[in-house]
């Protein structure tokens, strides 16, 4: 039963995110779901749970919908309303979704779950490493945003809303995000799988400005 939802589920994920931004596509979203499998065998969520909220996380990220954050949980509850799940799971499901990105982080948090936690984690790990660093410039790419300007400063700390408008350098989003995400894991597995992607962020990070200045 529970492999038959999980089958439609990413059936239907893979149909809708067709032609998606390449950071935010279905590779991304099988990388999370895979992730937050291998977190919940030793976490021990409900793995229903756990496994339709990494499927469906991205299902209508805002910031390609007009910043609407209510698209998201709504679309991820009218799919799962069509295989008939119980009420608590989609709500859940869709607590989830809504709470997870990091912009969310910036606002009031409402609502907490372990299976949120795991899902979060999951996610944040595909935001940072070798496969961070190719989709925080995939995105600005996509933006059109330049790599680096050394008279631009990242601003952390920022508001939600200064957070969601940014159009800094793709340099700066890993002063902004990408290096606080390590201390905001919420697992043991998510914390231990953080710190080898971490290090090599600051690895590259080292590497880019000695080759802007023109070092090695």
């Amino acid at each position: 039963m529970e492999q038959a939802i999980i089958s439609k589920t990413i059936a239907f994920v893979k149909e809708t995110l067709e032609g998606a931004e390449a950071g935010h596509d279905w590779f991304h979203i099988e990388r999370v779901f895979k992730t937050a499998k291998h977190i919940n065998s030793i976490e021990q969520g409900d793995s229903l749970v756990v496994s339709l909220a990494a499927l469906l996380h991205d299902i209508a990220d805002s910031k390609f919908n007009g910043g609407d954050e209510e698209i998201g949980p709504r679309i991820a509850g009218e799919f799962l309303q069509r295989l008939d799940l119980d009420t608590a799971v989609i709500e859940h499901v869709q607590q989830i979704i809504k709470n997870l990105s990091f912009k969310a982080s910036l606002g009031e948090i409402t609502f907490s779950s372990k299976e949120l936690d795991i899902v979060q984690d999951a996610d944040r790990l595909d935001a940072i490493g070798a496969i961070g660093i190719a989709r925080a410039f995939t995105y600005g790419g996509f933006k059109n945003r330049v790599l680096y300007d050394p008279e631009i400063k990242p601003v952390v700390n920022q508001s939600k809303e200064a957070y969601k408008n940014t159009v800094a350098p793709t340099i700066n989003h890993f002063y902004e995000k990408l290096l606080l995400l390590k201390d905001l894991m919420k697992t043991s597995a998510g914390k231990q799988m953080a710190i080898e992607r971490h290090q090599f962020m600051e690895t590259y990070l080292s590497q880019f400005y000695a080759e802007w200045e023109g070092i090695k």
